[in-house]
């Protein structure tokens, strides 16, 4: 009888002892681990969280009320915000989609990946991270804007618009052929999306669904219930809205993005979409027609036309992010409802920033802060602190081997990008990046935004626009608007100094070549 009872003991005692552990593992590391069939540290299947990435094309984070924005509210991404962290200071590499985009899949700088402007083919033949994902076990999925000219490549699963797509009844690719829908792009991309989350993935398996929008994209076409929205209030203006271009170099003189001469006449909706139904041309025409017909009979000029122009612009561009958001709250009621939620990490991210009448300008492509600037917001239960926010310095750059450090798998040691993962933990690493480097390509290309690079800290901004040979400093706390460059003002010739060397370390770190690489 006492060794049955010495047993037992014993058997508690190692049953208590596996369990300790096993919390204690997850505690420290997120879940459980198991060797991959590469040697890396994966996850075990059962406890891998899943990874729903939600990105948007040219949402500008002072459109999202939870950054602050003084013109529209979004709540369910307010929503993710108040249960996930709000990071600060997330930076685009290259504020241009196709770019941004393909920095995300690989880890890796533009002039390292080869997509530095919006005409390159994406090779998709390289390392990826949805690829390292499937290697370890994960079923991934892409649905909605690609915008990478080539077939997707890693994903086990994807519907995906040709090229930038249309706002109305999209033509879909997909590995069986080109598939066409009726109805609102917005609606119909989440659609496809919940689609496969409730009935074509493998459920035995952890996920990731990149469901990415082409919203709100230039023309800002706005959804048939959406169409009156804010018709009855008038948007708050930005200060900068009449900015002379004054007090910097002439590349900010010489763009071809203003709203007062550079829009025209489908952005200002005085013609319909080409693609519309007889029921939504009809909708369309019933909303727009008297908007326009006032407009005609104001006969507007100077100053005034602007301002007209803007509110036509910043509503159109407002309601298409609504359509965005309303969407994301049916996104995260069916995570509730199917118990997906709990051990589904959710990100919120864009391409890059926008231009929303800030220095009288739409588009993006600039190192000033409104496009460089990008909206991210992270939700994981039981990791991220919720309502919290972080301020140290990321770039998109970080993503790719984020996604990766969350399942478990270590990111190979060609990506440029750190893992944010320590951030979502409330840590504050001793060697966390001060300064980050940019770079913009497409020039000749649309708007006329010159090449430059640039670094940026916490305060300061250099910028080289390296084919006028032309040099901005901005003082990010004195002026963040960036109105006036300090680059030759005498109480900055430190700074200059020290931020040209951090530039010229950033770009040895980073191996950017002397002269860009051929498009």
């Amino acid at each position: 009888m006492n060794k049955i009872i010495r047993a037992m003991n014993r058997y508690l005692l190692t049953t208590v002892a596996v369990v300790m552990a096993s919390v204690l593992l997850i505690l420290f590391t997120g879940a459980p681990s198991a060797k991959s069939e590469a040697g890396s540290e994966v996850q075990t299947p059962a406890s891998r969280p899943n990874i729903l990435f939600i990105f948007t094309d040219d949402h500008a984070r002072h459109a999202i009320s939870a950054y602050g924005s003084k013109i529209n509210t979004t709540p369910n991404l307010d929503r993710l915000a108040r249960e996930g962290m709000l990071f600060r200071n997330c930076f685009v590499t290259n504020s241009i989609c196709a770019p941004s985009r393909t920095v995300i899949l690989t880890g890796k700088h533009s002039h390292i990946n080869g997509v530095i402007n919006n005409r390159v083919e994406f090779d998709g033949s390289q390392q990826t991270f949805p690829k390292l994902l499937q290697r370890a076990g994960y079923q991934t999925a892409m649905v909605g804007k690609w915008h990478l000219k080539t077939e997707p490549t890693g994903f086990d699963y994807w519907q995906v618009l040709p090229g930038q797509g249309t706002y109305y009844n999209p033509k879909v690719r997909t590995p069986e052929g080109m598939k066409e829908y009726t109805g609102y792009t917005t609606h119909i991309i989440t659609d496809i999306a919940m689609d496969w989350l409730e009935n074509k993935r493998d459920k035995s398996k952890p996920f990731l669904l990149m469901y990415q929008h082409k919203a709100p994209h230039r023309a800002w076409e706005p959804g048939p219930k959406y169409l009156t929205m804010y018709d009855d209030v008038k948007i708050p203006e930005p200060d900068t809205l009449f900015d002379d271009y004054s007090h910097r170099t002439s590349a900010a003189k010489v763009q071809a993005m203003t709203i007062a001469e550079h829009m025209n006449d489908r952005d200002l909706k005085f013609v319909p979409p080409r693609n519309l139904n007889e029921e939504q041309l009809e909708k369309w025409n019933a909303a727009y027609g008297p908007k326009n017909e006032g407009f005609r009979k104001a006969n507007l000029t100077g100053e005034e036309l602007v301002r007209w122009k803007y509110q036509r612009y910043i509503k159109d561009y407002l309601r298409c992010v609504a359509a965005v958001d309303d969407d994301l709250g049916k996104v995260l009621e069916y995570l509730d409802h199917s118990g997906l939620a709990n051990n589904t990490v959710v990100i919120y991210n864009s391409d890059q920033g926008f231009y929303l009448g800030d220095h009288g300008w739409f588009d993006k492509r600039w190192m000033y802060e409104e496009s460089l600037h990008m909206p991210l917001i992270i939700r994981w239960p039981g990791v991220v602190q919720p309502g919290s926010q972080d301020f140290h310095l990321v770039q998109n750059l970080d993503f790719a081997p984020t996604f990766l450090q969350i399942v478990g798998v270590e990111a190979p040691d060609d990506m440029q990008g750190h893992s944010i993962v320590p951030l979502l933990r409330g840590e504050d690493p001793s060697n966390w990046r001060k300064s980050l480097y940019y770079h913009y390509y497409e020039f000749p290309g649309p708007h006329s935004v010159r090449r430059h690079y640039g670094v940026r800290t916490e305060r300061y901004k250099l910028i080289y626009y390296y084919t006028l040979n032309e040099w901005e400093l901005f003082d990010l706390k004195k002026d963040p608007d960036e109105l006036h460059s300090v680059h030759r003002h005498p109480a900055y010739s430190d700074v200059v100094q020290e931020l040209t060397a951090e530039l010229k370390r950033l770009r040895e770190l980073y191996k950017v070549p002397e002269t860009d690489p051929d498009a």
